[in-house]
């Protein structure tokens, strides 16, 4: 391992020193930079000129910091069915000193996903990291006259380093400009680094904003024109939230942020929005001129009943998105950390048109449902729980429906964005749906409503599928602990199940395993995919009177 390191080391330092020179990736290139791009209604990535999905896992926070730690996870990561790492980068371990470099880890992390067939989008673990400024080198974090920190309402100075600081973002973008450098120049021709997150779960706590020297001077001034022009083109473009503050304060066409949207917490969020969205801004920019990989940020939700500064105010969150959209254009899409129950409402908050759909943290423990439903319903690019590497393969959910997600790929990608694909959730509270495909309604109930059905404990535990339509009459549908009825959804004819069978994907090709008539399907009457396992069926259902 000692070997290992003085290598790599090496290779960083010979790296560094000649970065390779791409063009955007908007412009035609001897190398396909990893891109985003339009698929009907969704919008894929691409890696190596084709759609890609991410069946990806979060390292825990601290896992990427050591390159002995990591060594006898990565084949693990391979052994759930996983394609995509993502992998925290510390600015405190990649610029111990001002000004010199060391990737050793990074390069530790690309090469280890290489030999593992895996992908890795980088965390940049820079200014702040779940609002805090833990991962800031020492030098800045000791040097707070030159680096200066946000403070409380009382003047309390916190481990938060403030937005209001040139200083602090020049030196956060000459750090993260350096990483994708260095990126650029080991990786433009693999494409084993095909996303990065700038910052982590920004947002200002325990206050809804910063009340340090410098953003109190910025608070006191004007709202910026860029803002007031926006408001001004559209009243009605704006978001419901951003609207009625502006309402609320007389529609003024200028004046201090409490002049034009009124004393508030609200208002506070705003404002710390603006400037953090700006900060990051820069940061990605100047990193994007290095190399233009896609850019993202990351949002901790807010717990119901919280008000701002409870929950990290000013993040990417749902009700600020005309903010963020309008101060960070380099960032590409924002993102939600899920770990709250109602999976479906938070990502339908998020899967906008002009928001692209990714799952950057999901609780590990819950259920590998939400990926399906995200994939199938939300068109999202990719799905990621959260310490991916404490779970066990063998015994994984996460290895389970992964190995059918795998298998399906190549289908999802087709018809994210058509209407030809679909998706539903199934706990206590929603214990049924219903989806149209084609000239179908489709219903799905939990498969405790069938009294043949094994359970496993009192609750109810979370379950779900996807339905893709092959053709008219011909449906796949995947998942675990549903049932599943189908009826015409275009007169009173009734629809019967011609035939269906359980089966696999192997390079690509459907193999048919067991003929699922009689008992398996009540004979004739609906589809069972039973729960602790995910599996796939295809249908061909037919109508008669």
């Amino acid at each position: 391992m000692q070997k290992l390191r003085l290598s790599l080391l090496i290779i960083s330092l010979l790296l560094f020193g000649h970065s390779i020179k791409v063009l955007s990736q908007n412009s035609s290139s001897i190398f396909d930079l990893p891109h985003l791009a339009r698929h009907g209604t969704a919008t894929q990535l691409i890696v190596d000129g084709k759609p890609f999905l991410m069946l990806a896992g979060e390292l825990g926070n601290s896992s990427a910091s050591s390159l002995d730690y990591m060594e006898p996870n990565w084949i693990k990561l391979k052994k759930m069915h996983l394609n995509t790492v993502l992998v925290p980068v510390y600015w405190e371990l990649i610029e111990p000193t001002e000004g010199s470099f060391d990737f050793t880890l990074v390069d530790g992390a690309v090469y280890a996903a290489r030999e593992n067939n895996l992908r890795i989008v980088f965390l940049w673990f820079g200014t702040w990291k779940n609002s805090m400024s833990c991962y800031a080198p020492y030098w800045i974090k000791s040097g707070e006259n030159r680096f200066p920190r946000a403070r409380t309402k009382d003047r309390k100075v916190e481990e938060i380093l403030t937005p209001f600081s040139d200083e602090n973002m020049n030196t956060d973008a000459r750090a993260f400009a350096a990483l994708m450098k260095h990126i650029c120049a080991m990786d433009t021709k693999k494409h084993t680094v095909i996303m990065v997150q700038v910052e982590n779960e920004i947002g200002m706590i325990p206050d809804a904003r910063d009340y340090c020297d410098l953003a109190n001077g910025a608070f006191s001034k004007g709202v910026p024109s860029e803002l007031m022009t926006y408001l001004l083109k559209d009243r009605d473009s704006s978001s419901l939230e951003l609207r009625k503050l502006w309402q609320d304060a007389g529609f003024k066409t200028s004046g201090t942020w409490e002049e034009v949207f009124g004393s508030s917490l609200q208002t506070d969020e705003l404002f710390m929005a603006w400037y953090f969205a700006k900060y990051t801004n820069y940061v990605a920019e100047a990193g994007k001129k290095e190399y233009p990989l896609p850019m993202y940020v990351n949002a901790a939700l807010i717990r119901p009943g919280y008000k701002p500064g409870q929950y990290p105010s000013a993040g990417p969150l749902p009700h600020l998105f005309d903010i963020w959209k309008l101060a960070a254009p380099e960032i590409d899409f924002l993102s939600p950390d899920i770990y709250f129950k109602n999976f479906a409402e938070w990502t339908e908050k998020y899967a906008r048109p002009d928001n692209p759909m990714f799952i950057p943290e999901a609780a590990n423990f819950q259920s590998i449902a939400n990926a399906y439903y995200a994939f199938a319903q939300e068109n999202a690019m990719g799905y990621s729980p959260f310490s991916i590497e404490s779970l066990d393969p063998d015994n994984s959910q996460v290895t389970k429906g992964y190995d059918v997600l795998r298998q399906l790929e190549p289908l999802i990608l087709e018809n994210q964005g058509t209407d030809k694909i679909a998706s539903v959730l199934i706990d206590s509270v929603n214990q049924k749906a219903q989806v149209k495909i084609g000239d179908y309604l489709i219903n799905v109930r939990h498969e405790y409503s069938w009294p043949y059905a094994v359970r496993s404990g009192v609750d109810t535990p979370r379950v779900g599928g996807m339905i893709i339509m092959l053709s008219p009459d011909e449906f796949l549908i995947a998942g675990s602990g549903i049932v599943v009825t189908f009826q015409s959804a275009t007169d009173d004819s009734t629809a019967g199940i011609a035939g269906m069978e359980e089966g696999k994907f192997v390079d690509g090709k459907w193999i048919a395993g067991r003929r699922m008539n009689g008992d398996q399907d009540n004979q004739g009457r609906q589809m069972h995919l039973p729960g602790g396992t995910f599996g796939i069926q295809k249908v061909k259902l037919y109508k008669y009177k």
